[in-house]
């Protein structure tokens, strides 16, 4: 049976999962496994000599330089401590991604456009991963400076399961999680392995039967079937889709997810179903709940966040999703789509704060 080709992420990390991704993950799995063994101590360094090895293997030894490159730049502007200094740093480095010389530059670097795509959204996430570690870096006391170390940050950059496409994790939970010594039981973790790898094989099936029964990316790829369909057709095409990008990323999350926790990690939570979400808030905080983390710490709140007045909570609001669509890649229709979630979300608390006005209460 023919499948839907149009989704172009689940095809590429599936292709690239099958290659070497998943070979590379069961990698890690074992040299975790035997440091927690035997060299409890020692594992956040045997980790991260695997993660530089794994990624100079699949990237290459350019593709290595340049993601060593940022997180050496990164670490070095951190030293002044300037929290302005380091956000601009870092968009800085995310806008050379986006410089048409430098695309064709590391394009030249490999045979196909799937190792370049590699490449660029290794990148894209190892930025995040970089300005976390750097403002925690300008916010950390002196007494925790062993702890953000630029071994640590190697450590945590290059650390696998995340590497190439997420969840994200903040760098305050990484380092207090990986530092943290327990007991070791192989018999607990091979539980939790098979109950993990039957969970997410039974998630690949649904994904996969969605793909080669229902066509939902196809029909959106083409205008005629979208004109002569009915409100509640497209609707219910709307629905599919969602649907589809949710069992999606419980696989492509949930991978990386189950081998945080064979690391005795804990992994940001998996997205929540949508079809139990009634609004934009909930979407953001219970979707991608690293990307939502990372964004209220370093976003949201040093902007003012809630708690400051209204017109500067619309301003922090606005500048996340601003960020949140340059991140993706800044094309226009990315910026379309962060000023709906915006006027969705301010919508939606405008709402909540007049329904919690004491006399609509006493109407309702």
């Amino acid at each position: 049976m023919l499948q839907d080709p149009m989704d172009f992420e689940w095809s590429y990390w599936i292709e690239w999962g099958r290659e070497r991704i998943l070979w590379l993950l069961a990698g890690h799995l074992l040299v975790s496994q035997v440091s927690r063994l035997l060299v409890e101590k020692y594992k956040p360094w045997c980790l991260m000599v695997y993660g530089m090895a794994a990624c100079w293997l699949l990237l290459g030894i350019k593709g290595f330089a340049v993601i060593l490159l940022h997180t050496t730049i990164s670490f070095a502007v951190a030293q002044f401590q300037l929290s302005v200094l380091t956000w601009l740093c870092s968009l800085i480095l995310l806008s050379t991604l986006r410089i048409p010389a430098v695309e064709e530059a590391k394009r030249k670097w490999y045979d196909t456009e799937n190792e370049y795509y590699l490449l660029l959204f290794t990148v894209s996430v190892r930025c995040l991963f970089c300005t976390s570690f750097s403002l925690e870096y300008c916010w950390h006391r002196p007494a925790q400076k062993s702890s953000h170390s630029f071994l640590w940050m190697l450590a945590y950059v290059f650390y696998y399961p995340t590497f190439h496409n997420g969840p994200l994790m903040n760098f305050d939970e990484f380092s207090m999680q990986m530092r943290r010594q327990e007991a070791f039981s192989l018999k607990t973790n091979l539980s939790i392995l098979i109950v993990g790898i039957i969970r997410i094989f039974f998630w690949w099936c649904l994904a996969e039967l969605m793909i080669h029964l229902m066509y939902v990316h196809a029909l959106y790829s083409s205008a005629p079937p979208l004109e002569a369909a009915s409100y509640w057709a497209l609707g219910g095409l709307a629905l599919a889709q969602v649907q589809f990008f949710y069992v999606k990323y419980l696989v492509l999350y949930g991978v990386p997810a189950l081998l945080l926790q064979m690391d005795g990690l804990k992994p940001p939570a998996l997205p929540c179903c949508v079809s139990l979400m009634h609004s934009f808030t909930k979407m953001w905080r219970s979707f991608d709940v690293g990307l939502h983390r990372f964004l209220v710490r370093y976003v949201y709140v040093p902007m003012g966040g809630s708690q400051s007045s209204l017109l500067g909570t619309l301003f922090s609001t606005a500048l996340t999703f601003a960020f949140v669509s340059y991140w993706h890649g800044g094309q226009s229709y990315l910026w379309y789509w962060g000023v709906l979630n915006w006027l969705g979300v301010i919508v939606e608390n405008g709402v909540m704060r007049i329904l919690s006005i004491s006399l609509i209460q006493d109407l309702i």
